[in-house]
């Protein structure tokens, strides 16, 4: 019994969601092997850029929310090679080329702006994702595009909606998907995933990663230790941009249709909330609270709608469940996580 308060008393936040998954899988009632099939669905779409937020938190940096920047480019990756019509696999990885040299310099850019405002960081990020969400409307509104699938009459701007059917799918189904007893793996795309939760690993254990560590524990002893802290804190964000992008590449080949001026703006605010569903803080977080807060808080937001329409009998209230869980799920995070602060 002690055990078990133990246990609930460290990990307070995803025994909470898991809870409150169970529960709700039992009123939702969905089939098991859809709900399995789109749990492994929505897992191998999103990890990729939870495991993006793991840098800047060992960092001291908190949550990055101007993961939303990242997320951009990796759409207007998307777009030049829908323009470019490159199609598959090979689509994908030229999106992935493409993105990177863009996240990068935006990177440096929230790096800059964010050493100067120390200790804020995290409502710095959420405006600096306002502000280039800003510049990725104009970029997107002017640029000359002659291909008359995705530009719209009078050859400049791009359309609201644009089909990704050329690479849909260019990661899940390469070489194939793997299928167990009818649930379908993405097999290709979870390894991507695994090779980042290596990097992760392996870049924590590097001279550069212990720098980074000691940063985020405590900035003034890193100073006194000659680390340049500015700089570390630098190569966080920009390590954390960059693979947003690929996140939110992988993410979009799986869905299949970009929403040119909304498909990134819930990145950072889903990509956070899953991050602290799975134990991690805004001081500490590995590879393993990205994937079980993945897991749990998509757990939730599959089974929400269905268990609010089942409740209330209204699917317009299900999917309010939607919107309360994301935000929701933070302030009860951080709440939960500034109380075992205090207590230390």
């Amino acid at each position: 019994m002690t055990s078990i308060k133990n246990i609930f008393k460290n990990y307070t936040v995803p025994c909470v969601f898991l809870i409150l998954g169970i529960i709700g899988f039992f009123i939702a009632d969905l089939p098991i092997k859809m709900f399995i099939n789109d749990i492994i669905e929505r897992i191998s779409r999103n990890f990729f850029i939870v495991l993006s937020l793991i840098i800047p938190i060992m960092a001291g940096m908190g949550i990055n929310f101007a993961l939303t920047v990242g997320a951009m480019t990796g759409q207007l990756a998307l777009i030049f090679v829908v323009i470019l019509n490159i199609s598959g696999t090979l689509g994908v990885f030229t999106a992935f080329l493409i993105s990177l040299p863009i996240s990068a310099i935006f990177g440096i850019f929230i790096g800059l702006i964010m050493n100067r405002t120390k200790g804020r960081e995290m409502i710095t990020g959420l405006i600096l994702g306002y502000f280039f969400s800003g510049i990725y409307q104009l970029i997107i509104l002017s640029i000359p595009v002659s291909n008359s699938v995705i530009g719209v009459e009078g050859g400049r701007g791009v359309k609201s909606t644009i089909d990704l059917g050329i690479i849909k799918y260019g990661l899940d189904r390469f070489p194939t998907y793997i299928r167990i007893f009818g649930i379908k793996l993405p097999l290709f795309t979870l390894i991507i995933c695994s090779m980042l939760c290596l990097f992760i690993w392996y870049f924590s254990k590097t001279k550069l990663g212990q720098d980074i560590r000691l940063t985020g524990m405590d900035i003034k002893t890193a100073e006194e230790k000659g680390i340049n802290v500015n700089k570390v804190r630098i190569i966080a964000i920009v390590l954390s941009t960059i693979f947003a992008g690929i996140g939110q590449i992988i993410s979009l080949q799986n869905i299949g249709t970009l929403s040119t001026f909304g498909s990134h703006e819930q990145v950072s605010m889903y990509a956070g909330a899953s991050i602290l569903v799975g134990g991690a803080s805004i001081k500490k977080a590995g590879c393993m609270n990205a994937f079980i807060g993945t897991l749990l808080f998509y757990i939730l937001f599959i089974v929400a709608p269905k268990s609010g329409t089942n409740i209330f009998g209204d699917p317009q209230i299900g999917e309010f469940f939607r919107v309360f869980i994301a935000y929701g799920v933070i302030v009860f995070a951080l709440i939960i996580n500034n109380k075992k602060n205090k207590s230390y």
